[in-house]
């Protein structure tokens, strides 16, 4: 849900179910319909907001806060990072490095191809962390919170470099889920980690 559709949604919740009885912690608000019909909000970029009124009341306004948020998309051969302001991005890098498949070939040339392979995803690895290290790093004081993004294992393959541990430190979830990581990509990011996922159970 994005941030600036959350009242109307809201709205339309109160109509379908009843006033809901309303409680929050530091990561969810939970609604509960006079029906018995329960929604919970996740709060994205936790702790929820503590002033500002009710929980709903906070829940919008911490939602539409506008922030400094680093992210760094990394797929096998591919990667992408970049720093935004709200929906802006103020800054960017995104590269690639060739790295072939499998090959089902026996005996001495798959041996040999492996080892090329191999060679291939270290490059595509260590190209990753320099950008990440060149858009990122020198802004970490900067940054709320780094969104991660593209294939899991590609990413975690550069957590063991210590340079990024400051990157890796304002890790926060969700873990975007992203094709290869071009710049149009990049760009359609803050939909997704500005998004507010809402969990809805009907009444039994």
């Amino acid at each position: 849900m994005a941030p600036e559709r959350l009242n109307r949604w809201i709205d339309g919740f109160v109509d379908r179910h009843g006033p809901p009885s309303v409680t929050a912690s530091a990561s969810v608000v939970r609604l509960e319909g006079a029906d018995g019909a329960v929604a919970e909000c996740q709060v994205p970029f936790p702790p929820l907001t503590s002033s500002g009124g009710g929980p709903m009341a906070r829940l919008v306004t911490h939602v539409r806060t506008e922030r400094r948020i680093g992210v760094l998309l990394v797929r096998l051969g591919g990667h992408a990072a970049g720093i935004f302001q709200g929906e802006e991005l103020l800054s960017s890098k995104v590269g690639s490095r060739q790295v072939h498949g499998r090959s089902a070939a026996g005996g001495w040339s798959q041996r040999r191809f492996a080892r090329r392979r191999e060679k291939q995803v270290d490059q595509a690895h260590e190209a990753a962390a320099e950008v990440a290290l060149r858009v990122l790093g020198p802004h970490v004081e900067e940054l709320e919170a780094v969104v991660l993004g593209g294939d899991r294992r590609a990413v975690d393959a550069l957590r063991p470099d210590r340079r990024l541990a400051p990157v890796f430190a304002l890790e926060t979830e969700p873990f975007l889920t992203v094709p290869d990581p071009r710049l149009v990509i990049l760009r359609d990011t803050p939909a997704q980690f500005r998004a507010v996922r809402i969990r809805v159970s009907d009444p039994v």
